[in-house]
């Protein structure tokens, strides 16, 4: 099957590329936002194949990811919009899709939290829950430290919850890993906080599960990858309550919590218990295999494609 889609969320299409498919990438001279090509940081196989948008032949089924790009997807082949992002706008519990109420699309969450906030009136909707290529990396939490990983937390703010990287921080020392992370030791508050930007992502799972804990401190997100990767790697997580993160990490892989008090305890315990972070964090992987593996999202991912594309037929 020939597969139209654009490189826009990294770590979510590296896993959609490992299937059994030819997936067709737009580039562009610049490799900006609408030409970015293959992947740089990320392993894609050799079926991904970057070409100018207008070469794209024999397109049997897109993916789109932003609403602008339906204009550019041709007429009759069979679009499935892929809803990355929690309602961001407005009145969120009345949040309208800007593609709710069509019938030439199918709208594909990736997590049900999506699927409950966000109204699609008559669109068809379907999820299909995150998967992703098992992270090499082990944990070994041997360094009394914390981890993040989340992109522009400078930008985002209290999006990101970066408001509350301060308070971890007096715990353990805190080492950010993301894009747009610098800038983070220089804001007041931020002692203690150490900024790695953009590296490798091989580079970066290594010196995360070195880390004693994995802190995921954001407030209204769909569902991080970083956190289902830390998972993967044995990393006990601490995390807020809200959104996906209740139904992805159990209480015995990891602390959920929406008084920050008791994630700062809990961060604690686990910097002084080794033992008890690596019962969590075995647990954690355990969880996150099974729920989040490669396999069952590609097969998902493969049954869904099929039933699209015999539907236009």
């Amino acid at each position: 099957m020939n597969i139209l889609l654009w490189h826009v969320h990294g770590s979510w299409t590296t896993s959609f590329v490992q299937g059994k498919h030819r997936y067709l990438v737009p580039v562009n001279p610049a490799r900006d936002e609408w030409g970015r090509g293959r992947a740089r940081t990320f392993d894609w196989p050799d079926t991904v194949e970057e070409l100018p948008l207008e070469e794209i032949r024999d397109i049997d089924v897109a993916i789109a990811q932003r609403p602008e790009e339906l204009d550019l997807i041709p007429p009759h082949v069979p679009v499935i919009y892929v809803e990355h992002n929690t309602p961001k706008d407005g009145n969120v519990p009345d949040s309208r899709h800007p593609l709710a109420d069509r019938d030439d699309l199918l709208i594909a969450h990736v997590t049900d939290f999506n699927d409950l906030f966000w109204d699609t009136g008559a669109t068809r909707t379907t999820v299909i829950d995150h998967g992703i290529v098992e992270p090499k990396a082990r944990w070994t939490g041997e360094l009394e430290r914390l981890a993040i990983v989340t992109n522009d937390p400078v930008r985002r703010g209290r999006v990101t919850g970066t408001d509350l990287f301060g308070r971890f921080a007096t715990v353990a020392p805190l080492d950010v890993f993301g894009m747009g992370v610098t800038g983070l030791e220089g804001m007041a508050g931020l002692e203690g906080v150490t900024a790695f930007d953009d590296p490798p992502q091989h580079v970066m799972h290594t010196e995360v599960a070195r880390r004693r804990a994995y802190l995921h401190l954001c407030r209204w997100t769909s569902l991080g990858l970083s956190l289902i990767e830390a998972m993967q790697m044995g990393m006990p997580v601490v995390a807020l309550a809200t959104t996906e993160a209740v139904a992805a990490v159990p209480p015995d892989a990891g602390v959920l919590a929406t008084r920050v008090d008791t994630l700062v305890e809990a961060a604690q315990w686990l910097i002084d218990e080794p033992d008890a972070a690596a019962r969590m964090g075995e647990r954690a992987r355990q969880v996150a295999l099974a729920k989040y593996g490669l396999d069952r999202f590609l097969a998902d991912w493969d049954r869904l494609l099929e039933e699209e594309t015999c539907a236009s037929r």
